[in-house]
Order: structure tokens, then sequence, then C-alpha cells
């Protein structure tokens, strides 16, 4: 519910708002299971979407999708709505499904080069080690132009770094062959989870989430993340590269009237369970930067301590629901949450956080000049669109008359590492064969990797490269080859090296 500049959130003493110049904050819901988190976070989605704000929600248990039909005015609402002297206008809000599978909306890949080795390493749960042999496979990739769209892209470049770790070695460091099997195996078990479908083409486009209707209303992006939750791993690299991807693309703004975007992370522990220090760093660093590009991130949990305290010192505005406090560990956590909070003389903030009943929070907002405000004791607003999930029916209908059908349905397989370096071996085996063993192409493919003059009765570089390559597209005719080049790939090969190149590990920011 939008109100001159402000979400409603819900009535304490007082009417309770969040500032929309101050969204970009970022924020916090937290609470036990069943206590309300899903009804705040649709409350303020909402408000973001009535503003014009779009919005991006992972939707765990597939209640959100419950914002695309008007709300059914079950007797709980109505009567908590009139308690806090609003009328309940049911309504319905402008959805777009998504879903990395491709079964409950329409499909998100990213590009290995794209994902970078940092994510990636995140994603197949690498060592160090592994992961120093993953950058240097990209360092390799980018010298040789060769562009990482998919798995099989970086599976062709590994057994090329394996065929000559020897040679690479004194350039780039220890290279080793047992070092590359346990990645490569790494590879095999993403694609048994089907992680493989979230790495192609075509990949998403960043500003195909942050659109308006024909009402100015934002469009609220629902991810489909039940299935995706069975791979937690997964679900926690996506929402990580995503930001990642916001921080590249967008310009600085500094602070504006409202954000251009807001995000919804829930199960938001996933992003930090067993994650490396570094990456924790760099997802600090995202969170306090990405607000000067004008987006809100909402962290959804059921304890504040499950977020890092450098990260959740970047969160101002809070929703705390009821938490329990049985036991030891469950009091510790009640304490710490009740003094996250500005205190409020009126109750006892500790205390309140085990009471609160269905519905109700703790809220404390920004406001002024960016100043917590004193927290309040307040009944949340109703939603407005249905609470709960709509019938498959209905989503099938919404995907079906969504302007993004068709764009991203289908896999698009361009050329690419794996194509390139089978046409290389195909060059080289023909030059090869026409001047018996050795020179032109030959030995400047055995040049990439250091190979120099060959001895009576070796193998040159260039040679080992034929024969290895060779073997992993051996079922690629020359006839298939001829068709893959002359697909039109259009500036997307050019886009995604130059991201390649200049990107780093997430979005160039660790070089900040």
């Amino acid at each position: 519910m939008l109100q001159d500049g402000k979400i409603f959130i819900g009535k304490s003493t007082k009417p309770e708002y969040l500032d929309l110049r101050l969204a970009n904050r970022h924020g916090l819901i937290t609470g036990a299971t069943g206590t309300g988190k899903t009804v705040s976070l649709q409350v303020l989605a909402e408000g973001f979407s009535n503003a014009g704000v779009p919005v991006f929600a992972a939707d765990i248990k597939g209640d959100l999708s419950g914002m695309a039909a008007p709300g059914n005015g079950k007797e709980p609402l109505v009567k908590r709505a009139k308690d806090i002297g609003v009328e309940y206008a049911p309504d319905k809000f402008p959805v777009v499904f998504w879903d990395l599978f491709g079964e409950q909306g329409h499909r998100v890949r990213a590009t290995v080069s794209e994902m970078g080795p940092l994510l990636l390493s995140r994603l197949l749960d690498l060592n160090d080690t592994q992961e120093g042999v993953l950058n240097i496979a990209f360092r390799i990739a980018d010298e040789q132009g060769l562009l990482l769209l998919d798995l099989k892209d970086l599976r062709a470049l590994l057994q090329l770094i394996s065929d000559n770790a020897s040679q690479l070695t004194t350039t780039y460091g220890n290279v080793s062959k047992a070092t590359i099997g346990t990645i490569q195996r790494q590879l095999l078990v993403l694609e048994n989870q089907q992680g493989d479908e979230f790495l192609g083409e075509p990949a998403l486009d960043i500003k195909d989430l942050m659109r308006t209707d024909r009402d100015g209303r934002g469009i609220v992006n629902i991810l489909a993340a039940d299935k995706l939750m069975s791979n937690p791993r997964l679900y926690a690299t996506f929402l990580l590269w995503l930001m990642s991807e916001l921080f590249e693309e967008l310009p600085e703004v500094g602070d504006l009237d409202q954000p251009k975007m807001v995000f919804f992370f829930d199960e938001a522990h996933l992003l930090f369970n067993d994650a490396p220090k570094a990456l924790v760093e760099t997802v600090e660093r995202v969170v306090r930067l990405i607000r000067s590009k004008g987006v809100g991130v909402y962290f959804i949990t059921q304890n504040p301590m499950d977020i890092p305290e450098t990260v959740l010192a970047q969160l101002g505005n809070r929703i705390q629901h009821a938490l329990r406090a049985y036991t030891p560990r469950e009091q510790k956590a009640v304490r710490a949450a009740a003094q996250s909070f500005r205190e409020n003389p009126a109750f006892d903030t500790e205390k309140a956080i085990t009471e609160l009943g269905v519905g109700e929070a703790l809220v404390s907002t920004l406001e002024g000049k960016g100043a917590p405000s004193m927290v309040e004791r307040t009944l949340v607003a109703p939603p407005m669109a249905q609470v709960g999930p709509i019938e498959l029916t209905a989503r099938q209908q919404i995907i079906a008359s969504s302007p993004m059908k068709g764009k991203y349905d289908q896999p698009v397989d361009v050329e690419s590492a794996y194509e390139m370096l089978a046409k290389r071996a195909e060059q080289a085996a023909t030059e090869a064969k026409a001047a018996e063993g050795g020179g032109g192409l030959l030995d400047m493919l055995g040049g990439l990797f250091g190979g120099g003059t060959q001895r009576k009765g070796s193998m040159t570089v260039g040679q080992k490269v034929v024969r290895e390559v060779t073997r992993t597209v051996v079922n690629q005719t020359v006839g298939n080859l001829a068709a893959e080049i002359g697909k039109s790939i259009g500036g997307r090969q050019g886009s995604s090296i130059g991201r390649a190149i200049v990107r780093g590990t997430l979005g160039g920011l660790l070089r900040r």
C-alpha cells in the first residue's frame, strides 16, 4: 500500500512506513517458521510495485505466485485491515515467472564467462588449489580468445590444459592433471544435478528484470525456487551471480527518490553457509556499494544471526517476527535480535519478540537522514493480492501471455570454445597430413603453449592438441563444423568475450 512516497507496513500506536527514498539502504525480515515473514515480504513487494519499482523475489514455497491474482477477502485479512484502519481492496500485480529449470517459468541462464572463476568454484565446491587452476583456465581462455559459454566449452579447455600441463606450469604455476580430473568430476556432478541447465545461452539480460507495465507499476519477477532448494549451493550461487551482474551493469546514480529495483532473497542463510571468507567479504562489498546503483537488497531468514555481522550492519530497514526461546542458543538469538533495534522505553524488546502473534512484528525503518526509528510493536497490513499459490493452470496462462515468452525458452548453441578448439584440431590435422608432420598452422598451434622444434620420433605440442581435442569431438563431422561456423551469433560473442576479459571475479568488484 503506497502513501505519499512511502510504503504502509502496518500500525503500532501510529502508522508505520518504509520511506522509498531510503529503501535502497537494504533490509531484513526475520522470524520463526509460520510467523508471517512471507506476508510481510508480499506487503513490501506490493508497495514497491505500486510505486513503479520492479521487484525480484525468490519463491521458496510457491506462495508468492498469489501476487498474480486478486485477494480473496478471507475474514482474517478483512478483520486485520479494519483493525489498523485501512480499506481492504483486492488487487493483483503484474508478474513474470522465472525458473532455472524451465518448468514453472521462463528459463534463466548465465554463461560460464559471466559466472567467473570465483562463483564457479563456489558452485563446484572446489578447494583453493582447484580454484587456482580454474583461474588459470579462465586466463588462458581470455588470452586465446576462447569463448566459454557452457560446460562442454569448459571441459574442452580443461582437457587441453591437462594435455599441456608441463608446458603451462612454467608460465602459470603448477597445473596438476589430478586437479584437472577433480574439476572434471565436479562438473559431472553438477550436470547430474541439472546445474548445467543454468549455464549457456541465451543468457539473461538484466534489463528484462527492470520493467514496468502499461500502468507504470513495477513488474514482480518471481523465481520458482522450490525445486532449486534441493541444490542449495546452486541457489546461493545464482543469487550471488545476480547481484554481481547488477553491480556490473548498472551505472552509479546515488540516492534517488525511490530505488530502481528491489531484490528479496529468501533463505538468505544459504548465501553464507560454508562460504569462504573471501566470498563473504565480497558479498559485504556488493551490499555496501550496490545501493549507489539504486538497488535495494532485502534478506529473509529465520534469525538475524544467520547473516554475517558485516552484512547485517548494512541492513537498515528491519521487520522482526516472533522467535522461540526454549534453548540457550535460541535465547541468545533473541537477545541478539533485540539488541539490533533502537530501544523503545515503552516495552521490553527481548520479551516482545517471544510474545508476538501471527501477523505481528517489531518494525524499525530508516527515517530523516538515515537514522533508524525507535522499534515499534506493529500489526502488519494484509496483502491486497492473494495469499498463497495460484492454480497451475493460471500460472501457465500467465507464462503463455508473458512478454518474455520465446526469448529464453530454447537453448542456443553458438560457436564457442568447444567448436573453436575442434576447428583448430581439424585444421591442424589437415595441415599435418599434407605436410607429413609439421609446419604452418601445426607449429602455430604448438606455439600457443610454448611448443618448439620437433625432435625426430617425438610429437609436437600441436600434434598432441590435435590428438586429444579430436578425441573429445570424435562425433563432430566436418559438415557439422561448417554448419556451426556458419551460424549467425550477432553481438553476443563480442560482448561475452569483453565480459570475460574485463570482469574478473564478481563484476570486477575485487579490483576495487
